[in-house]
């Protein structure tokens, strides 16, 4: 006669496989909704319509899915990353934990205007110093005297 505990061990034993399987199989649900997610945001990238930041939000989701659920897609990545650095450090800047999402776009845009525009029709930096202007050299910050 079987004891209880040899039963249970059996049933253990019978549900690693299960278990294994199941791990797996959401592995590769999470493979392929990152990899929807990334097309989703790579296409509406392309669109006229003023949704890029959204999209980069929705592209970037999709590349931590597939990265975090992939080996191979993040020894891809690394190989990415070691051959074309300034190309994928600003992707890697919105990997992070914490991620720094203005000054990203902030080098996105003046990336962008720098690939497309002559530089006498360039407003980004000109926009920039007339909402931040520069301080001039040996100027001290204002403190209040007592």
């Amino acid at each position: 006669m079987m004891s209880v505990l040899s039963l249970i061990a059996a049933v253990r034993f019978e549900t690693a496989p299960a278990k294994r399987m199941a791990r797996r199989g959401m592995r590769w649900v999470l493979i392929g909704l990152g990899c929807l997610l990334m097309a989703v945001g790579g296409l509406a990238q392309l669109t006229p319509l003023p949704i890029h930041l959204p999209a980069l939000f929705v592209l970037v989701g999709g590349l931590v899915l597939v990265l975090r659920s992939s080996y191979s897609a993040r020894r891809t990545f690394i190989k990415v990353q070691r051959r074309h650095p300034k190309m994928v450090f600003p992707v890697r800047r919105l990997l992070r934990r914490e991620p720094e999402v203005m000054p990203v776009a902030w080098q996105q845009i003046l990336r962008t205007e720098r690939f497309l525009l002559p530089r006498r029709w360039r407003p980004a930096r000109s926009i920039r110093r007339w909402i931040w202007p520069r301080r001039r050299q040996g100027a001290r910050p204002y403190t209040r005297q007592p």
